[in-house]
């Protein structure tokens, strides 16, 4: 029964992913493709609409796929399946914060995750930008740049660099997925 196959995915997704939305990114990935609920362009496109929609992306990207399996239902419980490992573990945690991290056990545990974290982040982020720009799906597959989003990736890189450098200030993510959106609009043609 796919209602059940996708709480129970994304409540392990969540269980198991350390690091925020981001750090699951790369878990919901390899889950979604392995039941061969969607492509990995469909994931990517998932992806970029879970980033550009209000709210954590972890739970977007959930309530994306739930949809796209079972419809409301299916994104209700894919949504309380990622949150559900969370949420117990917050309100354990709150209930003994003040104790819970002067312990050399758990400052050493987060100590070996963080870096693991970042691992995951920056994992996705290559297989993302070697997907989505190079064209590179696989070892062995062929290569086939995306120039229009290789021209949209560098003008966004160019605008981040001339906001901290010369304005002395990060552009606003808001910004940039806004600026995204119209240059993917105008450069493929929708404009």
């Amino acid at each position: 029964m796919i209602y059940l196959q996708l709480f129970l995915t994304f409540l392990e997704i969540g269980a198991f992913s350390f690091g925020g939305g981001y750090g699951m990114i790369s878990i919901v990935r390899e889950k979604v493709l392995s039941h061969g609920w969607l492509t990995e362009d469909e994931i990517l496109n998932i992806i970029a609409v879970s980033e550009s929609t209000p709210g954590p992306i972890a739970i977007n990207m959930a309530t994306f796929v739930g949809s796209t399996q079972g419809g409301v239902l299916g994104s209700i419980l894919a949504t309380l399946g990622v949150v559900l490992p969370a949420f117990c573990i917050i309100l354990m945690i709150s209930a003994i914060l003040r104790n819970f991290l002067k312990y050399k056990g758990v400052q050493a545990f987060l100590g070996g995750v963080r870096p693991a974290v970042v691992g995951l982040i920056l994992a996705t982020s290559i297989n993302m930008f070697l997907t989505s720009i190079v064209g590179l799906s696989g070892i062995g597959s062929g290569i086939s740049f995306d120039p229009k989003g290789l021209i949209i990736f560098g003008i966004l890189v160019v605008i981040g660099y001339f906001g901290k450098k010369v304005l002395k200030k990060k552009p606003s993510p808001i910004l940039m997925i806004l600026i995204s959106a119209v240059l993917g609009m105008v450069m493929y043609g929708l404009l």
